[in-house]
């Protein structure tokens, strides 16, 4: 399954759990009222869509690191505009937790660092989500060996795997926006 059909499957499978038995999972924010908090009006919002070739694949593979899943070369993110001036892309994640599915928001700035993350779903006992503060370390933070629970970003106590699946997304992402926003050299299949 490509990873577009794999998130959409874990943003239905988050929902209903959560129709099902509100206590077990909770959403809180649609995919709207995310990209509102990233690119306030009067900024536009363009969704885009990336096929990355076999070698984009491999280059972004190796950008995240190893121990970091990328599945699929369907890459779907939104470019935030006001005017002529580009504010930054957004990019969602589902991913698993320990069993259950999360859901987030990684904005990335210009520059490719990320400018904020937004937790939209969590299905994980609400206990083991990472509260705002410790989210807050990714900010202005680039792709580098340091974004990662053994370097800059501090371990979370009894929510390890929570920690771990933020971690990975945000190296992830970042991986996927640098490949994806790279000048394609002509003529080499790009």
């Amino acid at each position: 399954m490509s990873r577009a059909g794999r998130a959409a499957c874990l943003i239905a499978a988050a929902l209903l759990v959560a129709a099902a038995d509100p206590a077990a999972a909770k959403v809180y924010l649609t995919q709207e009222e995310a990209l509102e908090l990233a690119f306030p009006k009067p900024a536009r919002i363009e969704r885009q869509t990336a096929f990355l070739s076999p070698p984009q694949l491999e280059r972004a593979r190796e950008l995240a690191g190893s121990g970091v899943r990328i599945e699929s070369a369907l890459v779907i993110y939104y470019i935030g505009r006001r005017d002529q001036t580009e504010l930054g892309a957004a990019y969602f994640d589902s991913h698993l937790v320990r069993t259950l599915p999360e859901t987030i928001m990684v904005v990335v700035d210009p520059a490719g660092r990320i400018e904020r993350i937004e937790v939209l779903s969590f299905s994980e006992p609400e206990e083991y989500l990472p509260r705002p503060a410790w989210i807050d370390q990714f900010d202005r933070r680039a792709l580098a060996p340091e974004l990662s629970l053994k370097g800059a970003i501090h371990g979370l106590t009894g929510a390890t795997l929570s920690a771990r699946a933020i971690t990975e997304a945000a190296r992830r992402i970042l991986a996927l926006h640098q490949v994806v926003r790279e000048p394609q050299t002509q003529g080499a299949g790009g």
